[in-house]
């Protein structure tokens, strides 16, 4: 079994030697080939070991995981990130379905985490997630933003401003495109509506999360209805009806 070249860049001593300690245990698939304390040296080591494989603190003095991708260049390797829980860090990463980890590490999750790089290594766009995350933060408008949907074969990248409307469907969640494709995601509409809503989408039912762009007419009720262009119809629940009418 070919190993996964990889270092790590963790500015807490303590957490390297956490992290160092679980890989040499639980991930044989796993060569550290070296250590870095911050956004510089980080580079540097990426420069000389040329990694499969990035361990990624977020947060480090001097600068962050997104500062040190940005300045990488070319990204040639898959990132794990490392965060103690951050609300916008972890949007940005759901956003691109990226691999991440929340401090204190669970080793059952650095299992999981380390064995999906390791499955999906030698697949041409194997460090495709860090690159949409990496074009994303350099996006000012966000509507102009990708995200990864991760699909029963794989995953599929999808610009948001030609997502129309998400619709809830038990524990999946149906997307509807503006070029008339549907799409079945095996993730919750909950877990979309923390990620879209400040994309101007808004949850206006229980079942429906709509992209505000696409509204052209609204139909007045208890709730009343949507009408989304390519002809979409969604009901509006009474208890979010004064806020969609507030974004207007």
């Amino acid at each position: 079994m070919k190993k996964l070249k990889a270092i790590i860049v963790e500015d807490e001593a303590a957490s390297r030697e956490t992290l160092r300690n679980y890989l040499e245990k639980y991930c044989p698939e796993v060569e550290l080939m070296g250590e870095a304390d911050a956004v510089a040296s980080g580079l540097a080591a990426i420069k000389t070991h040329q990694p499969d494989l990035v361990f990624l603190d977020v947060e480090m003095p001097f600068g962050n995981a997104f500062d040190l991708l940005e300045q990488v260049g070319e990204v040639t390797f898959e990132t794990i990130f490392v965060t103690a829980f951050s609300h916008y860090a972890v949007k940005a990463l759901n956003f691109s379905a990226s691999y991440y980890l929340l401090k204190p590490i669970d080793i059952d999750e650095l299992i999981a985490a380390v064995q999906k790089v390791h499955a999906s290594h030698n697949q041409e766009d194997h460090s495709l997630h860090t690159r949409i995350l990496i074009d994303n933060l350099r996006t000012a408008n966000l509507q102009h933003q990708k995200v990864v949907l991760p699909v029963i074969d794989g995953f599929e990248v999808v610009p948001v401003n030609e997502i129309v409307r998400c619709q809830a469907d038990g524990n999946f969640t149906r997307f509807y495109l503006k070029n008339g494709q549907k799409k079945m995601i095996c993730r919750t509409l909950k877990f979309y509506e923390e990620i879209l809503s400040e994309l101007d989408f808004l949850r206006v039912h229980k079942s429906h999360l709509v992209n505000l762009q696409y509204v052209k007419q609204y139909k007045r009720g208890k709730g009343g209805q949507l009408i989304l262009e390519g002809g979409h119809t969604v009901d509006v629940s009474p208890t979010k009806k004064a806020e969609l009418l507030g974004r207007f």
